[in-house]
């Protein structure tokens, strides 16, 4: 893997350099360059872009309360969700306009740590007659995605194969974001394990986004041939697509950036040696954010942004976007108002669901958990009818 210094050919982003944006003495940037540019070396100022409580964001509805570490949520055809609770291993489903949450069943095998467990879900594309639930388990030895079934009264489960093993596990950075991809394969977010190097170990699937069909099977055109699609991660717990198919990932950065990635085909993003714009190996992000403003984890896409979830920084972050470029400054909202932002996900009527995670008292950045904690959040975005 080549990793030295390099002249790279990056997206066509809004600003050149880094812009840098004091947030009640925190700091976010955009970072990025023309066709042919190198890293900046140093971040730019400008004016903070922060929303007042309500200011661009619709109508908030609270859809449930009282859940226990929930961590991936995926919706299935009749607008109704599944929610993973990462420590019991269990499943439940979400009314589609909220309520008392419904036990679907107990993933086998689920082992827990400071960051593992039960993670990420992904629905099969063909739910309605395959009834296929895609799941991240940390499990020993190895973390694996598997394949549940679901009853049609979606009150069990069962396991029916395994998708992909030998993900190592550890008691921090899992990743283990699921995203249905247009293309309609399985996209598969891993961290490096608390092992750095592992990012740029070619023979690791860990600090890497995976690519597999739903099949398990590895599709045409990854570049290996393997299920590794690009590497050089730290610890990927968002992915998700454009209406172009452009591919965005969220990236936990350690003590320096946090990172919004577009993601291309067997290219290198620089952890271990770079961390967001610290370093000149790998590509360049397409956003960059302290962790004390970020810890992402969760991302959506919806009218002409990305909204991102953070874990530390405790808001919900609104990034505009077209396609591989960066269209405008980050917008921080909910700065506060419900603790650390685990999931964001876009319902079938076009609302953001958020997933709130503040009774996960083993994970980083933690705060107290507030009256019904944790709970789901329903809100509604401009322009939404």
């Amino acid at each position: 893997m080549n990793r030295s210094p390099t002249t790279r050919s990056v997206p066509m982003l809004l600003l050149a350099g880094a812009v840098s944006v004091s947030l009640a003495a925190c700091t976010t940037s955009v970072a990025g360059s023309g066709a042919a540019a190198t890293r900046p070396s140093s971040p730019a100022t400008a004016s903070p872009s922060v929303s007042s409580p309500s200011s661009a964001l619709g109508e908030r509805t609270e859809l449930v309360t009282g859940l226990r570490a929930p961590w991936g949520l995926a919706f299935l055809p009749d607008g109704s969700a599944l929610v993973s609770m990462r420590l019991s291993g269990e499943i439940v489903r979400i009314p589609p306009t909220g309520g008392t949450p419904e036990p679907v069943g107990t993933v086998p095998g689920v082992v827990t740590s400071a960051e593992g467990g039960l993670l990420g879900l992904a629905t099969s594309p063909r739910f309605e007659s395959d009834r296929t639930l895609f799941a991240y388990v940390s499990g020993s030895p190895t973390n694996r995605v598997v394949a549940l079934r679901i009853a049609p009264d979606h009150r069990s489960l069962t396991q029916t194969r395994v998708l992909i093993d030998g993900i190592r596990t550890a008691d921090r950075h899992h990743g283990g974001r699921l995203r249905i991809g247009p293309d309609g394969n399985l996209w598969i977010g891993t961290g490096d394990a608390f092992l750095p190097e592992n990012a740029a170990d070619g023979t690791s699937l860990n600090g890497k986004i995976l690519r597999i069909r739903p099949d398990g099977t590895i599709p045409a055109g990854n570049p290996s041939g393997t299920a590794i699609y690009s590497s050089g991660h730290r610890n990927v717990q968002g992915i998700t697509f454009g209406p172009d198919g452009t591919m965005y990932a969220s990236e936990l950065g350690h003590r320096t950036w946090d990172e919004v990635n577009v993601l291309t085909s067997g290219r290198d993003y620089g952890w271990p040696e770079t961390e967001g714009v610290a370093g000149d190996t790998g590509q360049p992000p397409l956003f960059t954010l302290h962790p004390d403003d970020a810890s992402p984890s969760g991302v959506a896409y919806a009218g002409g942004s990305l909204w991102m979830g953070a874990l530390g920084g405790q808001r919900l972050w609104q990034l505009p976007v077209e396609g591989p470029r960066a269209t405008g400054e980050p917008i921080a909202h909910l700065v506060g108002e419900y603790g650390r932002i685990r999931t964001v996900e876009v319902a079938p009527d076009g609302a953001l669901w958020i997933v709130t995670s503040n009774t996960d008292q083993a994970t980083w950045g933690g705060t107290d958990p507030r009256s019904g904690d944790d709970r789901i959040i329903r809100i509604e975005l401009p322009g939404q009818n």
